[in-house]
């Protein structure tokens, strides 16, 4: 059963009368709102004093004290430290020891390494979440319906969209900067926890109403270039430590040796190599899966095979992309966030490694956002439906385990978006009839690559007919379908209740899916 609905949107879903009284739209196409209009949203501003000598306060308990911390406020966080990172677990426990409640969490992702959110959760007093991803102990606990009110899913860019127009309301944004000055000019470069960039927090820094950069390495006046200027920040806080670097990296962002995955990243060259963008100076990204970072071993000879290098890679940063532009392969790295110590390492380094904002990357409501400059983009999947869709947020139990991240932004961006999923992965089928949850429109995918056959979407004749040249394995994403049921058996439908557990915007703001609560003792509609 799927409730009480209003019309269904663009990609066939039922968007429930209670999501349209909140005030949403339904998901109507990736260009539906592409002459809209909004005014930036603008933050509370305090004058200061003329000489004030320094931001500084003693504690986060301070800090809270002093931008009148209140019941009922929105607070903010960046993902730049991932897994390592340590502010988000400091600032929420000092708000849960004051006695704050009914707190929305509006982070850029949330993942493992905040586990402890989830008892403030099952104790009501986070009630909001409003992120890219969420995973770990808190996606389990927002599956089984512990979060007072539906948590907001968008896209990294959708999510600098929704704070820039005044959609989000940030009332206090939490900065984890590596270095700071007593002003609070931070930088993503220095100290014990570096992180490399802090293109997530920019926004956060710049519309919030109140911002604490919080730090474990205080700098001399002044840190420049800053990632966040003092002129956006309010106070800055010295703590032990905001984080661990060495846990940025996650098994998913390094080399895949498996030659499942190696034989798709070789897929995924030579389609990029057959395709009419494959030209001197293309510009280039790929997501943080194995076999979409293996594919940089194979695009390399074919780059020097035909005498080519690239223009520009950018995204997520991690070591293959360093060695491309250590070896001149391509001319310049623009980064909104590093995923592993070489990334860090080069972007201090090379003259040609620069720094960006997320808006700059992935806003789908600015002027110029780089996605849409894109010719090639390699990412991965959870699962891909017959009409091209792709969910990389829920699991196959249903639960919330995964991030929209980039996804979206750069497919809908890119001249080729190319989609790379192993055809099962385990006794699950992974090119299947419907997907759990929608969080890339088909509209937006242009070839499938597993490792039983290549899919082009017919909306690209263009794409298939260059690629009918080679000896590439195409099937039709039918044909991949059925050969994964034939493998694995017809997946049995998941147990949901009716209750909405989380929203997936579009890039746009309308609704592109929802989520629903598993029911871990029942059977599918009950």
């Amino acid at each position: 059963m799927r409730g009480i609905c209003k019309m269904k949107n663009a990609v066939n879903r039922d968007i429930p009368q209670q999501v349209l009284d909140m005030g949403y739209e339904p998901f109507q196409g990736s260009n539906y709102k592409e002459a809209h209009q909004y005014k930036k949203a603008a933050p509370t501003v305090r004058m200061r004093p003329k000489q004030q000598d320094t931001k500084l306060l003693g504690s986060i308990r301070e800090a809270l004290k002093a931008v009148n911390f209140r019941d009922g406020m929105t607070v903010s966080f960046h993902h730049h430290f991932r897994e390592g990172d340590y502010v988000v677990n400091l600032v929420m426990k000092e708000i849960v020891d004051m006695g704050f409640k009914d707190i929305t969490i509006a982070a850029s992702s949330l993942g493992q390494a905040h586990d402890p959110v989830a008892q403030y959760i099952e104790q009501g007093i986070v009630t909001g979440i409003q992120t890219s991803g969420i995973r770990g102990k808190m996606g389990e606990v927002v599956s089984h319906g512990k979060l007072k009110t539906p948590a907001i899913l968008r896209s990294h860019g959708g999510r600098v969209r929704a704070i820039e127009s005044g959609e989000v309301h940030i009332d206090v944004a939490f900065v984890g900067a590596p270095t700071s000055d007593c002003m609070g000019n931070a930088r993503g470069k220095g100290g014990k926890s570096d992180c490399g960039v802090l293109g997530y927090a920019v926004v956060d820094s710049r519309y919030a109403d109140n911002v604490v950069v919080i730090t474990d390495c205080l700098v001399d006046f002044p840190n420049f270039p800053p990632s966040i200027e003092a002129v956006d920040v309010d106070y800055v806080v010295v703590v032990d430590e905001i984080g661990n670097p060495r846990k940025i990296a996650s098994s998913a962002a390094r080399y895949s040796t498996d030659p499942r995955d190696l034989l798709m990243a070789e897929y995924c060259a030579k389609v990029i190599e057959h395709t009419p963008y494959f030209k001197d100076g293309f510009s280039f990204q790929t997501g943080a899966g194995g076999p979409s970072l293996a594919a940089n071993r194979f695009l390399e000879p074919l780059l020097v095979k035909h005498g080519i290098k690239m223009g520009w890679i950018i995204g997520g940063i991690s070591r293959p992309a360093v060695d491309l532009l250590n070896k001149g392969l391509v001319e310049c790295i623009i980064d909104t966030q590093d995923f592993d110590i070489a990334g860090i390492e080069s972007v201090h380094s090379h003259p040609r490694h620069y720094e960006m904002s997320t808006s700059q990357y992935a806003n789908p409501g600015n002027k110029s956002a780089f996605v849409n400059k894109l010719d090639y983009v390699i990412l991965a999947a959870l699962e891909v439906d017959v009409n091209f869709n792709v969910n990389v947020i829920t699991g196959s139990d249903g639960v919330l385990r995964g991030a929209p991240g980039g996804h979206p932004d750069t497919a809908a961006g890119a001249r080729c978006c190319i989609i790379v999923t192993p055809l099962v992965r385990g006794r699950m089928a992974t090119i299947c009839e419907e997907v759990v949850t929608i969080t890339t429109p088909g509209e937006n995918v242009d070839v499938l690559v597993t490792d039983y056959g290549i899919a082009v979407n017919p909306k690209r004749p263009d794409l298939l007919e260059a690629l009918q040249k080679t000896n590439l394995p195409l099937r039709t994403i039918e044909e991949l379908q059925q050969e994964a049921y034939a493998m694995v058996g017809t997946p049995d439908p998941l147990p949901f209740k009716e209750r909405i557990v989380a929203i997936m915007e579009a890039r746009d703001g309308t609704v592109l899916d929802v989520v629903r609560q598993i029911d871990p003792q029942g059977a599918a509609g009950e």
